[in-house]
């Protein structure tokens, strides 16, 4: 069993690499929980990914939902990081879930409320259990010190947005909190050119992996070129460490496109999405129900081709996404040596 003076300074080691705003006491005060691994790692600088909850308890039925994401930490660990997958179970935001807690979130489905920035204090004052979307794991992920997070898609602006005002908060998240997102762009269900100009308003570096164009999820190509282009991981690494150094308080967004192999037919998506959108309309689903609606209409008027795509996008996301991390956690242990000797 540990002792007492060796908890002590582990507690110490932890503190000093978390989040500069965060380093003095939430996980003393137990606002947060990590998992044994997650606090080892984090405290010996050891690379972390970040991972969402609401695709587990929202994105599939079980138990596919359970064994995609056990795939999904397992290859984030063959690639050389640690996995942290966030939610909050019975009032309390954990960052690292254990196989139990994993197996409960999955079981419990869509009875786990979708966990938004805004309905992070809801969820924690009632004792509840939230599923985090990109917003959430982002806040929690900065709390803590991970700087790398790996989702599917973003969210964005909403079609006929410009009339509705139906815009993600993951969009605004990344304005003002300094996480790297790993996604396959945004969801192709979305208004994919207003979704960027929002997060050019917002301030955020959006990158394209090995591409010019930013991809639209289920497909390589959006029609939209993006600025920043970067190759490698060691590319990536060098942009959030820039970021962050900079302390420009931005998020920045990597957009990898999905696998050749595993790409839709672009135009066999932009029917359903039609389909689905028409329907969604005609029964009023709107507001955070709206997404998980038309990606289960889309799966269904694809024959499951569509969430065979996005599941194949998340997996390739992770792999890529810990590349990352393994390259940023390099990158900033020689800059540790540097600045030692």
């Amino acid at each position: 069993m540990e002792s007492s003076s060796s908890a002590l300074s582990r507690l110490s080691n932890l503190q000093r690499h978390l989040h500069p705003q965060h380093s003095n006491s939430k996980i003393q005060q137990g606002l947060v929980k990590l998992s044994p691994e997650v606090a080892e790692a984090l405290s010996t600088g050891h690379p972390v990914v970040a991972l969402e909850s609401t695709i587990i308890s929202h994105g599939m039925p079980y138990p596919k939902n359970l064994e995609t994401a056990k795939e999904v930490e397992a290859i984030v660990r063959e690639n050389g990081a640690v996995p942290a997958t966030v939610a909050i179970l019975d009032g309390v935001p954990c960052v690292g879930l254990s196989m139990g807690e994993l197996e409960r979130l999955a079981t419990l489905g869509t009875k786990a409320q979708k966990t938004a920035r805004r309905d992070i204090a809801h969820v924690v004052a009632n004792r509840g259990n939230g599923a985090t979307t990109v917003s959430a794991t982002m806040f929690f992920a900065s709390m803590v010190g991970i700087h790398v997070f790996v989702t599917g898609g973003i969210g964005g602006v909403h079609r006929h947005g410009e009339q509705t005002m139906d815009i993600s908060s993951d969009l605004t998240e990344l304005g003002r909190t300094p996480v790297a997102v790993i996604s396959a762009g945004v969801k192709s269900i979305l208004d994919i050119p207003r979704t960027l100009e929002y997060l050019e308003t917002q301030g955020v570096c959006v990158a394209a992996y090995n591409t010019n164009e930013f991809p639209a999820f289920f497909t390589e190509r959006s029609g939209c070129k993006v600025h920043c282009r970067v190759d490698t991981p060691d590319d990536c690494a060098r942009l959030i460490d820039a970021n962050l150094k900079l302390k420009l308080g931005t998020g920045t967004l990597i957009a990898v496109p999905i696998p050749k192999e595993h790409s839709a037919s672009g135009g066999l998506i932009e029917s359903a999405i039609q389909i689905a959108l028409r329907e969604a309309r005609d029964k009023n689903i709107t507001g955070n129900a709206e997404t998980p609606f038309l990606l289960a209409k889309v799966n269904e008027l694809t024959g499951g081709a569509s969430l065979a795509s996005n599941i194949a996008l998340v997996k390739n996301n992770a792999l890529v996404g810990a590349k990352i991390a393994v390259a940023l956690a390099q990158l900033k242990e020689h800059s540790n040596r540097g600045d030692a000797e």
